[in-house]
């Protein structure tokens, strides 16, 4: 067999539909630019009851950003996977809006005391920066709370993670179902795997440390936490990625 005949590509659609107004609404939807949020009588899964006593969501406008807040946990964008697996397939995608995860203990202190993020959000995140929220965008803000007794330990951290995944989800299967045509922007990206032809590798270094500094690998859906691995609990061990799993969100930051 030739080598042009061992050649196969992998095809990623992202398909871009952007937000020009975020509200709340008793049930998570996108219609007309709009996306309707939940924000009351927001339940915790199971096995983050016993870690995390409440979880509360704001909506912050563009520019308006002068608002106190707990420690930043992370910047989560929108997508998810309606047909394929990461890296292939479809993804929709939001623009127009990000999401903000915070958390304090149960007396409202931050988790760290050094480098803390805590204080007013436009005076401790840029905007405009890769990793987060444009100038423009909406914030969805995610505040929770541990529960008394409960520390600042890598299950408490985690626990965070996926509570702020869980109600983020809600909006993902709404995504789902939006007409595939409507679209605001496009982008196709191809990988030719030829497997007769030498590869090119990029090293990226991960943090793998601790509560605060380590990586999810591989979600179920782009830049989630369901579905993936810690590199703490793989060891810090080598993973390899193809350029379209990068591009689909393969990396979760839990710094």
């Amino acid at each position: 067999m030739s080598q042009k005949a061992e050649a196969s590509t992998k095809r990623l659609v992202i398909k871009v539909y952007h937000v020009e107004e975020v509200k709340f609404a008793p049930e998570s939807k996108f219609e007309g630019g709009t996306l309707f949020v939940e924000h009351e009588n927001l339940p915790l899964s199971g096995e983050l009851v016993p870690l995390l006593s409440r979880i509360e969501v704001d909506i912050l406008k563009p520019g308006q950003l002068h608002r106190e807040v707990p420690s930043i946990l992370d910047v989560i964008p929108i997508a998810c996977k309606v047909l394929g697996r990461l890296g292939e397939g479809i993804t929709h995608t939001l623009t127009g809006v990000s999401t903000v995860l915070t958390l304090a203990d149960a007396g409202g202190k931050p988790p760290a005391q050094i480098g803390s993020s805590a204080g007013f959000l436009n005076e401790k995140m840029l905007t405009d920066r890769p990793g987060t929220p444009s100038g423009r965008d909406f914030i969805i803000l995610i505040r929770l709370n541990l529960k008394e007794g409960v520390t600042f330990s890598r299950k408490g951290i985690m626990a965070a993670h996926q509570a702020a995944d869980d109600y983020l989800q809600k909006i993902r299967n709404q995504l789902k179902k939006i007409d595939g045509q409507a679209y605001t922007e496009k982008h196709v990206f191809e990988e030719l795997l030829d497997h007769g032809k030498k590869k090119v590798l990029l090293i990226k270094l991960l943090p793998g440390q601790g509560a605060m500094h380590d990586f999810f690998v591989l979600p179920n859906e782009p830049c989630g936490v369901e579905g993936s691995r810690s590199i703490i609990d793989l060891g810090n061990m080598p993973v390899f990625l193809t350029p379209n799993e990068y591009r689909d969100g393969a990396l979760r930051a839990l710094t």
